[in-house]
């Protein structure tokens, strides 16, 4: 996928769809966490659609929008623009500065772990 940046109420748009399946301008309006305008909404969905990330098909005297790419994609993408921006192309410095400043508990930590564990398992058996 193309890196493409979102912004919030793009974002939230598209978790509308994401989360609430395809959707007329006013059904996607329905589903913001804000309150915003028909117009305002429709114009967003016009500009997702100009980047490819949204799609419609008629539905009688509407138009019922749908997302063309996953919400993965996207996070993905949005992931790797941070870690590049932020930590030098860093994921172990993004990894390193969550641990050191995000409230993980015990049981995170653990799971965390659980992850690295197995990520590194998964590894070591591809090795010759």
């Amino acid at each position: 996928m193309e890196p493409v940046s979102l912004g919030e109420r793009e974002l939230d748009i598209m978790t509308a769809l994401w989360t609430g399946g395809p959707g007329t301008v006013a059904e996607v309006r329905d589903r913001l966490p804000v309150t915003l305008a028909y117009n305002t909404v429709l114009t967003i969905l016009r500009n997702l659609e100009s980047k490819g990330l949204v799609d419609h098909h008629p539905e009688g005297r509407v138009f019922r929008y749908f997302p063309v790419v996953s919400q993965d994609a996207v996070k993905g993408n949005a992931v790797s623009r941070l870690v590049d921006k932020f930590f030098g192309g860093s994921p172990v410095s993004a990894m390193t500065h969550l641990l050191e400043h995000e409230q993980l508990g015990p049981d995170d930590l653990k799971a965390l772990h659980a992850h690295l564990n197995n990520r590194l398992a998964d590894m070591e058996k591809t090795q010759p």
